[in-house]
């Protein structure tokens, strides 16, 4: 039987490590050295012992080490290292001050997503500071291999006691099927989409959602838990039309480009020549199912003139957004792929001519000498959601006015 466990980081600020040993006495033991003693030493003592009441433990010495860390983090290294010993059956989730419980729509813009490593709270803090469309709290290869159990109780924590600001709340799991305890874990605290790494088969998409779907039922989760796999190998690109297509809750697919190459054998250049097949058939599944195509990341976050290549490219095979490592990136990501000036207004007048059609009963939409087909409309309809949403529009409507 084991009798001590770790859990946390020593020595990172707004972050605490937790060390557990049992005793066999019969009261326990509560050692604590914080950053913020004076402030908070007693209120961090009551937690820790309404962790122990909770779980009912006795017999325990229990030493923190803490550089400012909230309490939601306390709790989730606390009872990280409570489940190296024990067998929990409950979860301690503490009260937040941000238990915004909401749905988002499966078409919402998703141009710009942060990914931030899962076992590292004090990079979660301040991120939806940035305004990313999406915050994703990532459990797949930021995580070192003996950090995935705690960082899945953080993570957990995370989404119940963040402000996310409006982000859209993702996890990225790992690779099934230990994708599978990840969810098991965070699915109480009800994220709005999961991004399912390494995805080469639409049974992977099934067994994912079957899974969600039981988690759904268990917690009394009613709004939707989206979907965004993620091809990374020669066999997923030629699945991706089938992974699209798998479930009405996949929102798009999303490409991981360091794997792919390194399956091909080749490496990765910035033009891109050895990934244009796989970027090619993932956007053409995307578009011929009604969902987003989601470029790879551009890891040299000092780059920013490579950075706003790249996404020109991007944007002319079709991808709709990417993912950023750093939060200097969201800005240019959000005005590289916004609509250009000259397509608002393209979008404005075909906008303003279908609903003319629709005031008057017509049932075709003209353009001038040109039929407009509803596709078209749609799609403009998005482009000035999209200007509107990132403030493009009032450029545009003044000039009309003048």
């Amino acid at each position: 039987m084991t009798t001590i466990a770790k859990a946390g980081n020593s020595g990172k600020r707004s972050d605490c490590e937790v060390t557990i040993s049992v005793t066999g006495n019969e009261h326990n033991e509560i050692f604590l050295r914080s950053k913020v003693m004076t402030l908070y030493g007693k209120s961090i003592q009551r937690l820790l012992e309404n962790i122990l009441l909770f779980y009912d433990l006795h017999g325990l010495r229990i030493e923190i080490d803490d550089q400012g860390a909230l309490e939601w983090v306390i709790a989730a290294r606390t009872e990280a290292a409570l489940r190296q010993l024990f067998a929990l059956n409950k979860a301690y989730m503490p009260v937040s001050a941000h238990p915004v419980i909401t749905a988002t729509d499966k078409d919402r813009d998703r141009v710009s997503r942060l990914y931030l490593p899962g076992n590292s709270p004090w990079l979660m803090l301040n991120a939806a500071i940035h305004k990313p469309d999406g915050i994703i709290l990532d459990l797949e290869d930021s995580v070192a291999p003996g950090k995935k159990a705690e960082a899945a109780v953080l993570v957990r924590n995370a989404l119940l006691s963040l402000d996310f600001m409006g982000a859209e709340k993702m996890v990225r799991i790992n690779q099934l099927p230990l994708g599978f305890n990840d969810l098991d874990m965070v699915m109480a605290a009800v994220p709005q989409l999961i991004l399912l790494p390494k995805c080469e088969k639409a049974t992977q998409v099934h067994q994912t959602m079957q899974h969600i779907d039981m988690l759904r039922a268990k917690h009394r989760i009613e709004q939707p838990i989206w979907l965004m796999p993620i091809i990374e190998s020669a066999l997923g690109v030629q699945h991706a039309f089938e992974i699209a297509k798998a479930s009405p809750a996949v929102v798009g697919l999303a490409i991981g480009l360091e794997d792919y190459t390194a399956d091909l054998g080749v490496q990765r250049t910035p033009q891109g020549l050895e990934s244009l097949y796989a970027c090619s058939a993932i956007v053409n599944a995307c578009k011929a199912v009604g969902i987003q195509a989601n470029d790879a990341v551009f890891a040299d976050v000092m780059d920013a003139e490579g950075l706003k290549a790249n996404i020109i490219r991007s944007k002319m095979l079709g991808f709709e957004g990417m993912g950023c490592i750093h939060p200097r990136q969201i800005a240019l990501i959000h005005k590289g792929y916004a609509p250009e000036e000259a397509e608002i207004e393209k979008a404005a007048k075909i906008v303003t001519a279908f609903e003319e059609a629709v005031a008057n009963g017509h049932g075709v939409v003209a353009l001038g000498s040109k039929m407009v087909d509803l596709p078209v409309v749609k799609r403009a309809q998005k482009i000035m959601a999209t200007a509107k949403a990132r403030g493009l529009l009032v450029k545009t409507e003044d000039n009309g006015n003048k």
